[in-house]
């Protein structure tokens, strides 16, 4: 069974409007494993060692004119000793031409070879983003994730406690649904974490009472997305008249999914308390600490200015 995530090559086509040049039998449904790439430099001049196949190929400008500067038959045994490896796809970049010696070899070793107009750099970086999206282990979490004032908040907690229909509220006010239920989460840097819904419930909700609803029917296509960047979890539980909770945002609480460490606070439910309003709240206050803005600090300051002005006051009595 296949348990590697991978991306065919008729995908990578298709999303980087790539013009096929060389197609062997099949191509299409070539598969590529790995996130990174390769620039091949040394491998063209017959090292290969720590040399990885599975990655896209990417040729740009010094690639071809190094190839250029060498003889027929030296550019052929070059070419031929690369091809020979097996790779998964090769793109030419800035829509160079190729030489005549590739078709041939990419023919016999079964490698399709596609260009695009885009700089190399330029596509170098938009195509490291989008195999690090592909291509990265998924976790799946019982939750709902809206995007609320461009931040992905993903409510986490028991069941019935009230989170599809917080999310209902949210979405009347005009904030996205990622996802209801259940969120798939993929590690996409070292510091992000994106979310998704499965596709099979893609757009809709689950409203006890009422049932299945289509939020894209509903409330339009601005009310759905299919995934954002996770900046917030939020923590929904019934409210305990015997435990502790936070009132001025120090206690510093994340959830940890993978490696990342994403804010997160414990909000208990009420009957009374307004969760869509909260949320918002929750939402705008964890951007402005990303910003740099924290009120904690500020009403810290503001603490110590008074002191020091009671300080001032006294000794101005003797």
């Amino acid at each position: 069974m296949e348990d590697r995530a991978y991306i065919l090559v008729k995908d990578l086509i298709d999303d980087f409007n790539l013009e096929v040049i060389i197609a062997p039998d099949g191509f299409e449904d070539k598969r590529i494993y790995s996130s990174d790439l390769i620039r091949p430099g040394l491998q063209l001049a017959g090292y290969f060692d720590h040399f990885d196949p599975e990655r896209v190929q990417i040729f740009g400008r010094v690639e071809m004119s190094y190839l250029e500067k060498l003889s027929a038959a030296d550019r052929y045994k070059a070419l031929e000793a690369y091809f020979q490896k097996q790779l998964s796809v090769v793109v030419i970049a800035r829509n160079l031409p190729i030489f005549t010696e590739m078709a041939p070899l990419a023919h016999q070793y079964n490698t399709p070879i596609l260009r695009t107009s885009a700089k190399t750099s330029q596509f170098v970086s938009e195509l490291i983003y989008y195999l690090n999206r592909r291509l990265s282990k998924i976790i799946s979490c019982h939750g709902v994730l809206v995007e609320v004032y461009g931040e992905g908040v993903l409510f986490m907690g028991e069941s019935g406690v009230g989170k599809s229909e917080t999310a209902i509220e949210l979405i009347k006010r005009g904030h996205i649904l990622i996802a209801d239920d259940a969120v798939l989460i993929r590690k996409i840097s070292d510091r992000e974490i994106l979310g998704m819904a499965p596709e099979l419930i893609k757009h809709l909700m689950e409203i006890r009472g009422i049932g299945i609803i289509d939020v894209k029917n509903l409330f339009g296509i601005g009310a759905v997305k299919d995934s954002t960047v996770i900046d917030l979890v939020i923590n929904l539980e019934s409210w305990d008249d015997n435990k502790y909770y936070d009132r001025l945002g120090n206690d510093g609480e994340y959830s940890q999914f993978f490696d990342v460490k994403i804010p997160s606070v414990t909000i208990p439910v009420k009957p009374g308390r307004n969760l869509a309003v909260i949320i918002e709240t929750a939402a705008m206050n964890n951007r402005q600490k990303r910003m740099g803005y924290n009120a904690l600090d500020e009403l810290d300051q503001r603490m110590k200015q008074q002191e020091l002005k009671d300080r001032i006051d006294r000794a101005k009595k003797f």
